[in-house]
């Protein structure tokens, strides 16, 4: 009981002293949001980046010009040559039959009609040929894969996402039909089953042609940078696989054995541990400011109660001199610093990650909560009240009665 009552002088004091433990909630909820929203977002960006990889082609790695996770790749490789068609069809080849080998080159923007309907102006045009299937986990839904023979002879034909397939054919089967892409037609001959999206962008949202006649009718001519998909038998054979590839493709490249590659290689995982680093340094911005909003709020709240303990001499010296031991005194003043810090922490995780959310929300990555990282907080912020409100405590438990008594 006499713990109960102690619990209840604790909150009747704050209850009391509305503003001045509301501006102190708010300066610990400050700190406690800045970590919550930035590590809310991070978990959701990473489970959905975690969910998209998982959707390509398994055993696979790419080869580009560019890294992948890079804002300007042109101020460090911009002197890089282009893989060009020649060259990756060259690869293919030397390849073999070690690994399937998949060609890409795309264009977003584009629009695409039948009759008198017409697709969003963001619809991908991708040049590609018969291994795309199996390097981007797709499926034909009814028809047929682009074969070897469309890509040698640049057919006008093409397969098509199931969402360009719901707009331009809501009521009529699309296979044998032609359609408008990119100003030129092509007949479709293949309907490709829905895959979802990946970081807010539709992966349905595409038509698929052979890649010569991509090049043939997109301009540039052979000048275009190709994408190189390689796909292994086996997740035990991709790093002999992934040696292989890079060998062939520095021979393709013309490359001495002194010579850095003038390509890049990069695995889903190698993805993931680029994006981890990024994040890892966001994060460690976001902890910065984190810890100095709540030394700021921790020294703020031993501020409050070095008030309080002032104000409340004559209560305390009360309390004492009808029977209150010490320890009471100091649990009572810890409490209230301690309910302080938890209240502002909670706060601050419930704006977290409603924040965190929100902006993954505009980017269209799904919702989370980090309960991890809302615990974690919560015992931050208990650690502080306790921290910062033991002082105040020892001194308020520490007053001689017969002096608070006679403070006025």
């Amino acid at each position: 009981m006499i713990y109960f009552e102690i619990l209840r002088l604790a909150f009747s004091s704050l209850w009391t002293n509305k503003l001045r433990s509301s501006l102190t909630i708010f300066g610990m909820s400050i700190g406690v949001f800045s970590i919550i929203g930035v590590m809310t977002f991070i978990a959701g960006a990473k489970a959905q980046l975690d969910s998209g990889l998982s959707r390509l082609g398994a055993n696979s790695f790419q080869i580009q010009r560019f890294p992948a996770l890079m804002s300007n790749p042109w101020q460090r490789y911009g002197n890089r040559p282009e893989i060009k068609l020649p060259a990756a069809q060259r690869f293919k080849d030397l390849m073999g039959e070690t690994a399937k080998v998949n060609l890409q080159i795309r264009r977003g923007g584009i629009i695409a009609s039948y009759l008198d309907r017409r697709t969003t102006p963001n619809m991908r045009l991708v040049g590609t040929d018969d291994n795309f299937l199996s390097s981007s986990n797709f499926e034909i839904a009814r028809g047929r894969n682009l074969g070897a023979e469309d890509v040698a002879l640049g057919r006008s034909v093409c397969i098509i996402g199931d969402e360009v397939a719901k707009k331009l054919f809501p009521d009529v089967d699309p296979l044998g039909l032609v359609v408008r892409a990119g100003g030129q037609m092509y007949t479709v001959i293949g309907l490709v089953a829905p895959k979802g999206t990946s970081f807010g962008e539709s992966q349905d949202d595409f038509i698929a042609i052979p890649i010569t006649r991509w090049l043939a009718v997109m301009g540039g001519g052979m000048w275009r940078t190709i994408s190189i998909n390689v796909q292994a038998p086996s997740q035990e054979l991709l790093p002999a696989v992934q040696d292989t590839a890079v060998g062939v493709m520095r021979q393709v490249r013309g490359l001495e054995p002194e010579d850095e590659n003038n390509f890049e290689v990069f695995t889903n995982d190698s993805l993931i541990a680029t994006f981890q680093n990024v994040t890892n340094m966001v994060a460690i911005g976001s902890f910065g400011v984190s810890a100095i909003a709540l030394l700021a709020a921790g020294v703020g709240v031993m501020n409050i109660m070095l008030v309080s303990v002032t104000e409340r001499t004559k209560e305390i010296g009360i309390r004492k001199s009808i029977g209150a031991r010490k320890k009471n005194i100091l649990f009572q003043f810890l409490i209230e610093a301690v309910v302080l810090a938890l209240i502002g922490g909670f706060v601050g995780v419930v704006l977290g990650v409603v924040g965190g959310n929100a902006v993954s929300s505009l980017m269209n990555i799904d919702m989370i909560f980090p309960w991890g990282w809302a615990i974690a907080g919560m015992a931050v912020c208990g650690g502080i009240g306790v921290v910062f409100g033991l002082y105040p405590a020892w001194k308020a438990a520490s007053l001689d009665p017969i002096e608070a008594l006679r403070h006025e």
